[in-house]
């Protein structure tokens, strides 16, 4: 026998929150995971953490991606037991997925069809939930006696054959496989200008010195986004100020 683990999380960025106020539920975004430290976990999500419009199939990287942008996010995490055989089904499905990452899209469509309860299915389109539903009844176990497009996160929560194992904080899960590397680090501000010297380096010259410090965005700010309204900005009477902000 063998274990994944159904992760349920709420970012509590703007999209889920809207999400949130019409569902009522705690977490809206799910995702499948095939082992306990959530090295691969899977989903089908915003390809970039920028741009919630432009989705589809990602293996999630909880350093670097999505969720690196919002170190407060919660979650819930339940584990499900299936077979060897189911397992390796399961692996299989989710290497296509992997091999096909670009053809996939996220289905928006589907979104539209839950509150009414009419499933809308879009080729090669899928969210979160629904991919989550759709790889297990493909793999030869299905949860739910309903059409995949119509499963939400919440079904997750209430089904009876998942055991929860952990709920809080996400950074704080204790499995997580490398928990000193999820610490947040507080900085007063973000170090933009080293950081699009590195950009330049590799995007531009494609240069790399690994020997060099990386900076992503989440090492340099807690919250990057609200990087522009920080109290400092405030306080700046005069460009000079405002300058030695950036590039300190």
């Amino acid at each position: 026998m063998q274990t994944v683990y159904i992760v349920l999380t709420n970012t509590g960025s703007l999209i889920n929150w809207a999400i949130k106020t019409v569902t009522d539920a705690p977490y809206n975004h799910a995702s499948i995971a095939l082992d306990k430290d959530l090295r691969r976990i899977y989903s089908f999500a915003r390809r970039e953490p920028l741009n919630p419009l432009w989705g589809g199939f990602v293996k999630e990287d909880l350093e670097k991606g999505t969720f690196s942008w919002y170190p407060d996010t919660t979650c819930a995490i339940f584990q499900l037991t299936i077979s060897d055989r189911e397992y390796q089904k399961l692996e299989r499905l989710i290497a296509v997925f992997e091999k096909r990452a670009k053809r996939y899209l996220y289905n928006y469509a589907g979104l539209v069809g839950i509150p009414i309860n009419y499933p809308i299915e879009v080729p090669a389109s899928f969210f979160c939930s629904q991919f989550v539903a759709e790889v297990l009844r493909r793999a030869g176990h299905p949860l739910f006696n309903k059409p995949s497009s119509l499963v939400t996160p919440d079904d997750f929560r209430e089904h009876k054959e998942l055991e929860l194992v952990y709920e809080g904080e996400l950074y704080q899960y204790p499995a997580l496989y490398s928990q000193e590397k999820y610490q947040p680090k507080k900085y007063h501000h973000f170090p933009f200008r080293k950081y699009m010297m590195q950009q330049i380096d590799t995007e531009v010259l494609r240069l790399m010195n690994r020997s060099q410090k990386q900076y992503y965005f989440r090492d340099g700010f807690l919250k990057p986004k609200k990087i522009y309204l920080t109290g400092k900005i405030s306080k700046v009477k005069n460009v000079k100020k405002l300058w030695k902000v950036f590039i300190d």
